[in-house]
Parts: C-alpha cells; structure tokens; sequence
C-alpha cells in the first residue's frame, strides 16, 4: 500500500480535529449533566430534571457510538472485546467480500452490456474520429506504435519466420498448373514477342562485336586433320550464317523460328498443365532452387527493405501510408457518425470484447483486489482508511449525542406525563 502524502496528512488532520469536536461535545453534555444534577438537588425547579435527563441521554449516545467508531479500527481503551478492531483483523475477509462485490455488481455480463450500450460508443467515437485534429493523433499514436514494434522486432527472428512461411508455402502449392495457363495466356496475347525481339537484337549486336571470338570457337572445334584455310573458311561462313539469321529473325515478325517459338512455348505451356513428367521435373527444380543459401537469403532481406520502408513511410507525416490511414479514419469516423448499422456493429463489438474479458478473466481481476488488500500492511491499511472516511465517521458521534439527547428528553418527559 502507498505511503502517507501530503493529502493524507491532512485528512488526519482533519480528523484529528473532528475527533476533538466530538469528545468536546461529550464533555459539554457531562458538564451539564453534573450541574443539572446538582441544580435538581438544591431545589432549582423541575426544569433541572428535563436538562439532566436530556444530557444523561446524550453522554450514552455519545459513548455508544465513540465505541462503534472506534471498534471499527481498533480495540477501545486497548480492551480486546470481541468484533472490535474489524479492518485489522478481518481486512483479508473484507478484501474477498470487495474482490466478490465486484465481481458480482460490476462484471456481470449483464451490468457491462447496459452500460455500453447505454455509453453508445460507436456513435461517440465516430464523432470523435471526424475531428481532423482527432484523425492526426490517431495515426500519428499508430504510427509510434508501428516504429515501436518494428524497432523491438529482431531481423533475425522475421527473416527467419519470412523465409521459412515462403518457403513452406512454395513447396505446399504446385506451380506447374499456374506457370503453364499464365504463359498460355502470354503467347495467346503475343506478350512474348518483345522478349523475343530483345534477346535477338542482343545477340545480333553481340554477334557484330565479337564476330572474331566466333570463329575462333568454331575453328577451335574442328578436326585436328583438317587444313587451317578450311576451318577458317567453314568458322567465317558459320558466323555469316547466324547473323544472317539472327538479323532475319529480327527484322521479319513472320520468321519460321518465331512461329517454331511459339508452338513450343505453346506445347510447353499446355505440358505444364497436363504433363505429369514435365510438372514433376519443374517441382523437383523448384525445390533445388530455393534450398539454394542464395535464394534463401533473398527471401530474408527482402523483411529489411520492407522494414525500412514501412518505418520511413511511419515517419514521413505526408508519406502515402499516412495519409490513406488519416483518410480512412476519417472516412470511419464519418460512417459511424452517421450510419447507424455501423453503430450497431462497433456497439455490438465492444460488448462482446468486454463481455468476453470480464467473464473470461473475472477471477483475475477480483484476485487481484484480494490479493492486493492481503498484502497491505493492516496497521497503515488502519489509517489509510480512517484517513479517508474518519471525518465522516466523527459526525456519527456528533449527531448520536444530538439525537440521544432529544430521545432522553423525549423519554423522561412521557414519564413525567404519565406518571402525572
């Protein structure tokens, strides 16, 4: 339990000062009752009578409830009368009894439900949400709490689950099936033509470059027996012919390769979608190439640049991310506003979230009232509470003297009467 503060220090104070105004009463009415007392015994009229019963009356009351007062925090006089000194020695009791008041007032399904619903929050935090100043620092705490995640995240460990969930995902689904329609597709559309028009021209150019590199391969090649002026012959006119062809094969959008191309393409698409040979061949090489380091550490920085990217975006008050989240919670904010079917939905949401924690982890949480109020100390529990309600408890003593008092005048006067 929290130590004494200056606030507490002056509610016992306060207290204190109660405390003295009460027991002053006590002894202002045994003061009148002594000299009332007296007065009736030297013949002061019957007046004296009323006054001493009144006062008499009066001190009972005063002391009846000095002892209820005080029995709530300690044993009166230090005598250990039995139920005196309830908070100290029944404060775990009381802390069960709270944790089970709560529990059953405050955490019933019931009780949170009226009350939400009664709250409306879907109507209040659309409102809310409308405020552009309310939308800013929403996404500006969303975007903290983005950077604080990403920050606390270790690389290591997302690249690990990133590259680990693609892989496992990869070798999950075939793609045979899916490559074979997608290229289908390309060739029906002729999307493969201007990959075919690059890697001709390329080779052209290279060709045109490294005519000499060529025919040196190619003479390279020949027999051992064979005249030198002929394999230089035969590697001059087998360069000829591949620029010749591919100088043809990039000029003529009908050259009898590309249309060779093209039905291959088109039989190695229908082969992936029906060929089981082909589609079993195409997995074992998938499966090769992402167990390859290479790949794999790919597939791992890829979180890096997806990391960075998401925490510059973060950061950047006019970054596209930003402003489609402030826009959107705008959008919200004006839908729930204004939609009562969006109402109903977030109302409904809320209930049930509540609903569900408080039924869930309702033990939890009056334990943790229990627990806590077995841990206070019960001596400084003892003052802490008096501290608090003392004051008020004082006036209990005040207004038992009072109506005492009345009720003794009261009572002597019906004596009187009847016995008149």
């Amino acid at each position: 339990m929290t130590a004494f503060g200056p606030a507490d220090e002056e509610r016992r104070r306060g207290v204190r000062r109660m405390k003295l105004t009460a027991t002053g009463l006590l002894l202002l009415v045994a003061v009148v009752y002594v000299l009332a007392k007296w007065a009736h015994s030297s013949g002061a009229g019957a007046w004296a009578g009323y006054v001493a019963a009144a006062a008499e009356a009066g001190m009972v009351g005063a002391l009846a409830d000095w002892f209820a007062v005080t029995a709530l925090f300690r044993h009166p006089l230090g005598l250990p009368i039995p139920h005196t000194a309830i908070i100290p020695t029944k404060k775990d009791q009381l802390g069960i009894s709270l944790g089970e008041f709560v529990g059953e007032n405050f955490l019933s399904e019931d009780v949170v439900r009226q009350r939400l619903r009664a709250v409306g929050i879907g109507s209040r935090l659309g409102t809310w949400l409308c405020e552009p100043a309310n939308a800013d620092r929403v996404t500006a705490e969303l975007s903290t709490a983005l950077r604080g995640a990403l920050t606390v995240l270790r690389d290591s460990d997302v690249q690990a689950v990133v590259g680990e969930a693609i892989t496992r995902r990869a070798n999950a689904q075939e793609i045979g099936p899916g490559l074979g329609k997608m290229l289908e597709k390309i060739v029906a559309d002729g999307g493969h033509k201007r990959v075919v028009d690059l890697i001709v021209t390329r080779a052209h150019d290279w060709l045109v470059l490294h005519g000499d590199s060529v025919m040196d391969a190619v003479q390279g090649g020949a027999p051992g027996w064979t005249p030198r002026f002929v394999d230089r012959k035969v590697g001059e006119r087998v360069y000829k012919e591949l620029l010749r062809f591919c100088a043809e094969m990039r000029d003529m959008p009908s050259h009898p390769a590309r249309g060779a191309l093209d039905r291959f393409l088109t039989d190695f698409a229908g082969d992936l979608q029906s060929d089981t040979d082909t589609r079993s061949r195409l997995e074992r090489l998938k499966g090769e190439v992402l167990g390859r380091g290479e790949v794999q550490d790919l597939i791992a920085s890829a979180w890096t640049a997806v990391r960075s990217m998401i925490v510059s975006a973060a950061e950047d008050e006019r970054s596209e991310l930003r402003l489609r989240v402030r826009a959107s919670l705008l959008a919200l904010g004006a839908r729930m506003a204004s939609d009562p079917g969006t109402q109903g939905k977030v109302d409904r949401w809320v209930e049930g979230a509540a609903v569900h924690v408080v039924t869930t982890y309702r033990k939890e949480i009056t334990s943790l009232i229990t627990d806590t109020v077995a841990g206070w100390d019960a001596e400084h529990t003892t003052r802490k509470i008096e501290a608090h309600i003392g004051r008020d408890l004082q006036f209990i003593r005040i207004n038992g003297t009072v109506v005492g008092s009345l009720a003794g005048l009261l009572i002597y006067v019906v004596t009187q009467a009847l016995g008149a």
